[in-house]
């Protein structure tokens, strides 16, 4: 029955396909230039917001989980889930791929647009400071149940039952599936060690783009999905706890930091595989810290998240705009209609020159 839903959902999906891939923006508009009063763009850490900057940035959130779906995305009945739909729809080309790093970036401006487009946030999108937390996540200011975003799960299925989102049903998840499920936690803070920044200094010593993401992407990007557990650490629905955006935009900035040691090459070297290899392929050597520990599936009555075939789930798992199974410049990173689809090209520099204009502070 499940199956039979899904693949009904499919051919919703892929008439929408030929209209999502349209021609990939490379620039800003010229009439929105980047603003010469930089706080204005600048993404802050979440400990440094006032408790009224963090109000606002909730109740954008839940005002997103509040709006209708409009684009007909595969299980998503709001805004919120339709971000989600297209994260879990592409599941195999956004990651252990050379288009992970450029990807997520514009995954989180298509956040950060439906926050301050159709939901009034003045701010820009906040990041969680893992370095600080680093070994205690479960004490962080993020995880607080009043100006944060709830704390750990409980019961059977690791619920969240404190903070503003411990209401929230979602319907995209676990993994390829769809139907109403809560926002699951599992804290582990032995995990979270791997933001610690022994890890960073392991990743951000490599001096190639092609060494760097592949180590980046298991560590420390696993710090923050394999230390919180439960939604946030499936791979393809992690985008229904709203901790994923404060995660990312951490990882975003880490790996703006690298690039600024380098912006003569960074800016423009691209590399890896544009298809996610089979489960269970080696990682690269040298991209994994040899102290950094395993990450294993929280327990869950959930089913488990390769439960379906990622190619039967979507129409969205081919990649666009490079020849053969080489990630280049030219890469589409596709929104599935968010917001209009770009190129990794414009992407690559958050300053203004691309589409992209803000700083981290």
């Amino acid at each position: 029955m499940l199956l039979t839903n899904l693949l009904a959902t499919l051919a919703v999906f892929a008439s929408a396909v030929t209209a999502a891939v349209a021609t990939p923006h490379h620039r800003r508009d010229s009439s929105k230039k980047c603003k010469p009063d930089k706080p204005k763009n600048q993404r802050k850490a979440w400990h440094t917001l006032s408790n009224k900057e963090k109000k606002a940035y909730i109740d954008a959130e839940l005002c997103l989980m509040s709006k209708p779906a409009t684009l007909g995305l595969p299980g998503a009945t709001n805004r919120f889930e339709e971000l989600q739909s297209i994260h879990q729809a592409s599941g195999a080309i956004i990651h252990n791929v050379g288009g992970f790093l450029p990807y997520h970036r514009y995954y989180l401006y298509a956040h950060e647009k439906l926050l301050q487009d159709e939901c009034g946030y003045k701010g820009m999108q906040p990041w969680w400071d893992e370095t600080r937390d680093a070994g205690h996540y479960s004490t962080s200011v993020v995880l607080d149940p009043v100006t944060g975003f709830g704390g750990d799960g409980s019961g059977p299925n690791g619920c969240i039952t404190t903070g503003p989102f411990a209401s929230f049903v979602n319907n995209i998840g676990p993994g390829y599936w769809f139907g109403p499920n809560c926002i699951n936690r599992y804290v582990n803070d032995s995990v979270s060690v791997m933001a610690g920044q022994a890890y960073i200094d392991f990743c951000r010593q490599k001096q190639t783009f092609a060494e760097f993401w592949p180590c980046f992407e298991r560590c420390p990007h696993r710090s923050g999905h394999g230390a919180i557990g439960g939604k946030l650490l499936d791979a393809v629905a992690s985008p229904g706890d709203p901790l994923f955006y404060l995660h990312h935009a951490w990882l975003d900035k880490l790996w703006w930091e690298w690039q600024e040691l380098n912006l003569g090459v960074r800016l423009t070297e691209i590399g890896g595989v544009n298809v996610s290899p089979p489960r269970g392929t080696p990682p690269p050597p040298g991209s994994v810290s040899p102290n950094a520990p395993e990450v294993a599936p929280a327990p869950s009555a959930f089913p488990p998240s390769d439960s379906l075939n990622p190619d039967l789930a979507s129409p969205y798992q081919k990649p666009a705009g490079d020849p053969g199974n080489i990630t280049t410049l030219n890469h589409v990173l596709n929104m599935g209609g968010i917001i209009p689809n770009a190129t990794i090209a414009g992407v690559m520099d958050i300053r203004g020159s691309g589409l992209l204009c803000y700083e981290y502070a």
